[in-house]
């Protein structure tokens, strides 16, 4: 089977399938690689991101370029909410900043359906994005993956 076809931990999920699931999809975000982050969507995904609509893995390669082009030093947590045989839902925090070195900390939520593949067919995320200061910061690991030491969004308090 090509790689490209599938996505484990695959379906049914238990509690700890479903947090891997999670902390692999943060793992991937963090990367800010468009092209590795789409291997987890199948071909005919469907997203809606705010109030942008999305189909399919070119159309999520775009859409990442321009977010991350814009979104920059780019930094997330992920957190497991709850999960189903093939749904999963998150809630999650990013710090970034604009090329004006405002800085920005977006809340949100996320309701995914996955195949049996374990690609994700549907992505449904709501974000709102509160200005912070350099200061109000609290993700500070180096850009890339989290450590596995630092702290997730319910020890942050957030």
């Amino acid at each position: 089977m090509n790689p490209d076809d599938s996505r484990p931990p695959f379906p049914p999920f238990t509690h700890a399938t479903a947090v891997d699931k999670v902390r692999k999809a943060e793992d991937g975000w963090n990367s800010r690689d468009p092209a590795r982050v789409a291997l987890a969507y199948s071909q005919d995904s469907v997203w809606r991101n705010r109030a942008e609509f999305v189909t399919g893995r070119a159309a999520i390669v775009a859409f990442l370029t321009r977010k991350w082009d814009r979104e920059l030093d780019y930094r997330l947590i992920k957190e497991l909410w709850a999960f189903t045989d093939n749904r999963i839902a998150v809630r999650f925090a990013y710090e970034w900043h604009d090329d004006s070195q405002n800085w920005f900390r977006s809340y949100g939520n996320e309701n995914w359906e996955f195949e049996a593949n374990g690609l994700m067919i549907h992505r449904y995320a709501c974000i709102n994005d509160l200005p912070i200061t350099q200061a109000d910061r609290k993700f500070h690991w180096p850009l890339g993956t989290r450590p596995a030491d630092h702290p997730g969004l319910s020890d942050l308090g957030l």
